[in-house]
C-alpha cells in the first residue's frame, strides 16, 4: 500500500522528468480557490456565532456549524433549547450554506468537465512514466507506417515513444495501444522535453510532409548540440531523391523511402522468388532462429589488424561473415579468409542471435581469447 502510495505521488527514487506540468496544474487548479475560501468564511463565521450565542465549546460549535452548514443533519446538540436569535442565526446558516455548497460543487463539475485539468493530471503521469525510459526511440507522427513499426518494436521489445499533435491522436495511440505518447508538435523544445529525448537512442520521423521530416531533423541536431551528447540515430521518410539528398545533408543517418522499397521488394520476389522466400523465412520473421546485423570492431579489440580467419568465427561461434564495412566506406562482399580486420570496421554476420551475442563478446576482448589457440 505504502509502495502504490509513493508511485502515485511520485516520491522516492523514482527518475525525475525532463519539465514538469506543475505551473500548468496550478493554473487549473486556481479557480477551486474562490469556493473553498467561501466555505472556511461561513465555517468560520458559523463557529464564531455559536460560540457568543450559546454556551458552546469550541468544537461543539465548529460540529453545530458543519452540519448545519452542510444540512446533512439536525438535533444532535439539542437545537430545541435555541433562543429566538439563534434559530434565526442558524435559519440564515443553512440558506446560505445549500447555496454556497451548491456554487461550489457547480463550480468544480465545471472546471473538471471542462477536461483541462483531467488530460494535465494524465500527461504528468505519461511524463513521469517515460522518465524512466533509456535508450529508447522517439518515433514522430502517427501513420499507417508508425503502426507498423510500434508493433515491430514491441514485439523486439525496443521502448519508444510517439510523438503528434493531431486532434485525435490520443484515441488512437490508446486504440493501437501505444505504451507511451506524448500529443504535441514533434519538433519542438517541449515534446523533446516531454519524450525524454535526452536519453533516447534516436529518432524516426515518418510524416508524409517531407518539411516536418526536415525540421524533425534539424531540431534534433540543435537539441543534440545543446546537451553535448552523442549523435542521434535519425531515421527518416523521403518521397523523392531529392528529398533524400536534403535530409542526409541536413545530418540524417538514414532515409527510407516506401515507395522504393516496394519496388525493390517486388522486384526481388520477381526475379528471384526462392531468395525472397528465404529472407521472408528467416530474417522478416520475429522468432526465427537466423539473424543478421553489423558488430563494429572497437579499436581496442584483439582482432584489430589481424586476419579474418584467424579469429575462426565458424568454428568458435558458429556463425559467418557475409560482409565487411571499411571505416572510409568501402564495402567488401563475401570477404576472404586474408582479409585484414581494420579498427572500428564493421562485420556483417550471420546466424543464431545466440551466437551473434557471443560472437559479440568474442569481439570485444582485448586479449585474444583461448578458446581461438585451441580451433
Amino acid at each position: 500500500m505504502l509502495r502504490k502510495f509513493k508511485n502515485l505521488i511520485h516520491w522516492g527514487n523514482n527518475p525525475k522528468p525532463d519539465i514538469s506540468l506543475s505551473s500548468e496544474l496550478y493554473q487549473q487548479l486556481k479557480p477551486f480557490r474562490l469556493p473553498l475560501i467561501l466555505v472556511q468564511l461561513f465555517l468560520l463565521f458559523g463557529t464564531l456565532g455559536y460560540l457568543i450565542l450559546e454556551d458552546y465549546d469550541l468544537m461543539r460549535a465548529f460540529f453545530q456549524t458543519s452540519y448545519t452548514f452542510t444540512n446533512t443533519g439536525f438535533g444532535s446538540l439539542g437545537e430545541d433549547k435555541f433562543g429566538t436569535i439563534t434559530i434565526i442565526f442558524t435559519a440564515v446558516l443553512m440558506v446560505c450554506g445549500a447555496g454556497v455548497v451548491t456554487f461550489s460543487v457547480a463550480f468544480i463539475m465545471s472546471v473538471i468537465n471542462n477536461g483541462t485539468l483531467i488530460k494535465l493530471i494524465k500527461e504528468q503521469k505519461m511524463i513521469y512514466k517515460i522518465a524512466r525510459l533509456q535508450n529508447h526511440y522517439v518515433i514522430c507522427y502517427h501513420n499507417e507506417f508508425t503502426i507498423q513499426l510500434a508493433q515491430q518494436f514491441l514485439e523486439s521489445h525496443i521502448p519508444f515513444v510517439v510523438v503528434d499533435n493531431s486532434p485525435d491522436f490520443e484515441s488512437q495511440a490508446q486504440k493501437c495501444k501505444y505504451p507511451y505518447y506524448i500529443v504535441d508538435d514533434p519538433h519542438t523544445h517541449i515534446a523533446m522535453l516531454k519524450s525524454h529525448l535526452s536519453s533516447a537512442k534516436g529518432i524516426v520521423s515518418f510524416s508524409k510532409n517531407v518539411a516536418d521530416n526536415i525540421t524533425m531533423v534539424v531540431s534534433a541536431r540543435l537539441f543534440e548540440e545543446e546537451l553535448g551528447r552523442k549523435p542521434y540515430y535519425i531515421i527518416a521518410s523521403a518521397n523523392s531523391q531529392e528529398e533524400d539528398k536534403k535530409l542526409r545533408k541536413l545530418g540524417c543517418d538514414s532515409v527510407i523511402s516506401a515507395s522504393k522499397l516496394m519496388a525493390q521488394r517486388i522486384s526481388a520476389m520477381a526475379v528471384r522468388p526462392d531468395m525472397e522466400n528465404l529472407l521472408e523465412r528467416f530474417l522478416y520473421h520475429r522468432d526465427t532462429p537466423l539473424d543478421l546485423e553489423e558488430i563494429i570492431v572497437p579499436r581496442y579489440s584483439w582482432l584489430v589488424l589481424k586476419k579474418l580467419k584467424e579469429a575462426h568465427f565458424r568454428d568458435v561461434t558458429n556463425v559467418s561473415v557475409v560482409g565487411l564495412t571499411q571505416k572510409d566506406g568501402t564495402y567488401i562482399t563475401m570477404p576472404n579468409g586474408n582479409t585484414i580486420v581494420s579498427s572500428e570496421c564493421k562485420l556483417l554476420v550471420i546466424g543464431a542471435s545466440e551466437n551473434i551475442r557471443s560472437t559479440k563478446r568474442l569481439i570485444m576482448k582485448k586479449q585474444k581469447p583461448q578458446e581461438v589457440d585451441y580451433v
